[in-house]
């Protein structure tokens, strides 16, 4: 996603791409790359995009902050957003939070009219409307939420698909002649084990997943309760229920 911003923004503004591997930089257009904050320093940035993985997102801000002016702003991309709003005040730097629901794997980066994006309502207006403006350009559907109501929306539209791919994948076995259903499901499961393990780990390890995996394991007993007796009239109140859930 950093790659993503670098070529979305080139065009329009003086970008700068930071890492401390050159070889992450070798196929950075239209931009200057850096590999020393040093030369942070002389690019003296007015507006911050940190795109490492979550683990090391506060770590980066901790070492860029010395190198940038005090009226830059911070902003991030992150899945997870738990301890980011106390961070941002005690920086004492103007900030900005989103958070792109699409990314490589399965979205198409050169049309995203049917993708989906978060900017949290907390922080510097300034920053949420570059962020709206960009979004609005690519016709991305936007939805604006508090940090809390961001980690808690994670927690059911992330963690959810996520956790079922890990089951179906954990109990698959190969398959000679695999049904239409199978191959799709294998096809979600390809894309979603081909994430980076980090980005796994901050969906599965957001704060508010727990109670949704948990439900899942509800859900399994009811299930198979109903197959265990075979009870004709509770799985057809479970598919009646199950269909409204996902006609709503």
């Amino acid at each position: 996603m950093g790659s993503f911003f670098v070529d979305l923004l080139s065009f329009d503004h003086e970008v700068a791409v930071y890492d401390i591997d050159p070889k992450k930089l070798r196929f950075m257009y239209n931009t200057e790359r850096f590999t020393s904050l040093d030369e942070v320093d002389a690019f003296n940035p007015e507006f911050v995009i940190n795109a490492v993985s979550l683990k090391y997102t506060i770590q980066v801000f901790d070492q860029l902050l010395p190198h940038i002016h005090k009226d830059c702003i911070l902003s991030d991309i992150s899945s997870v957003k738990t301890g980011f709003k106390e961070y941002y005040e005690q920086s004492r730097h103007r900030y900005v939070s989103t958070h792109p629901m699409f990314g490589p794997t399965f979205a198409n980066l050169g049309q995203l009219s049917n993708e989906n994006a978060i900017i949290i309502n907390e922080g510097d207006y300034m920053g949420r409307v570059f962020f709206r403006d960009l979004y609005q350009r690519l016709g991305i559907h936007l939805q604006e939420l508090s940090f809390a109501e961001h980690d808690e929306t994670m927690s059911y539209s992330l963690s959810i698909p996520f956790v079922s791919t890990f089951v179906f994948a954990a109990v698959m076995k190969h398959q000679d002649t695999p049904g239409t259903t199978f191959k799709r499901h294998m096809k979600i499961a390809r894309g979603v084990l081909s994430e980076d393990d980090t980005l796994l780990r901050e969906i599965l390890f957001n704060p508010h997943t727990k109670p949704q995996v948990e439900n899942i394991r509800s859900q399994l007993k009811e299930l198979i309760a109903i197959i265990d007796t075979r009870d004709e009239q509770a799985m057809n109140a479970y598919l009646t229920k199950i269909r409204r859930n996902i006609d709503n």
